[in-house]
């Protein structure tokens, strides 16, 4: 059984127990040393805020492709996400496939980007929603280039268990899109997504059967943050950049991920294709670790 699974499980028996031992005792049960107000509730609310997405912003800030190869990139991101979906639905019993986590071996190879455009193409599935996590708790880019920079997120679930992570979730004006940004910054970003309550969250978030949830992580090379997200999603990522990812990066990252978990590898910004995408893994070989991904 995974973690999310024994959360799940574990929030389930809790949603039970007050029913069971009210009914025996008639006394309202309170959990030992914690206010009853500390309790996460056993499922995901639907979101109350609404938040406008500018599609002409994020496309000057280039994290949208021009209007002329919209098309291209849509047909692209199918292919890259189907795979994903199809894992995602497979087994009702397995919701942490239902757990994306979106990573690059190091900064710049493009993953905001591929996380902004993966979750707009899932948000066009007819049976799903998706839930688009700003996970990269140090440089919450997602945030920042979607007008969230400000906003309470994750951060404040993580350090606050009185807070529901219900009501931080944002409801975008893109049909199918919901969002819970980064938060404000904390020096303990680590440790606060490899807690107990971070498992808890979690399991809180896949209470909606509905939701496919990217996590947008940072790179595995440059900080522990992923690897504690990667314990918990079913389901991984990875972004390289042609010209600029080195294949040894890309290896040692790649080294770092249960390759069970790890879906495929988006290759970006090949030259003699501009805007293409490569979808898969076992592409790049191992024999040379020198040198970069070849465009």
């Amino acid at each position: 059984m995974s973690l999310i699974e024994s959360a799940l499980e574990k929030m389930r028996r809790s949603a039970n127990a007050p029913e069971r031992r009210g009914a025996r005792t008639g006394l309202r049960p309170e959990r030992a040393g914690a206010p009853d107000s500390q309790a996460a509730p056993a499922h995901l609310t639907a979101p109350k805020r609404r938040v406008t997405l500018d599609p002409e912003a994020l496309r000057a800030a280039g994290y949208l492709p021009e209007p002329a190869r919209d098309r291209v990139f849509a047909d692209q991101y199918r292919q890259i996400k189907r795979p994903l979906i199809q894992k995602a639905v497979a087994d009702p019993g397995a919701p942490q496939m239902r757990l994306v986590l979106v990573t690059s071996a190091l900064q710049g190879d493009g993953k905001t980007f591929t996380s902004i455009n993966l979750a707009l193409s899932l948000a066009r599935e007819r049976d799903t929603s998706v839930l688009l996590v700003d996970a990269d708790l140090r440089n919450p880019n997602t945030s920042r280039s979607l007008g969230l920079g400000g906003e309470p997120g994750l951060l404040e679930a993580l350090r606050d268990e009185t807070v529901d992570v219900s009501s931080l979730i944002l409801h975008s004006s893109v049909p199918g899109l919901d969002i819970l940004p980064a938060g404000m910054a904390a020096d303990q970003a680590s440790e606060l997504l490899a807690s107990a309550r971070m498992t808890q969250l979690v399991a809180q978030i896949c209470s909606n059967p509905r939701y496919i949830v990217l996590f947008d992580s940072a790179p595995m090379l440059l900080s522990a943050d992923s690897s504690a997200l990667a314990r918990l999603v079913g389901q991984v990522v990875l972004v390289a950049r042609a010209g600029k990812t080195q294949r040894h990066a890309l290896l040692d990252a790649i080294g770092q991920l249960d390759r069970d978990k790890l879906s495929g590898i988006v290759l970006n910004d090949i030259k003699a294709e501009p805007g293409r995408y490569h979808y898969g893994y076992g592409t790049y070989g191992t024999q040379d670790r020198d040198g970069a991904i070849p465009g």
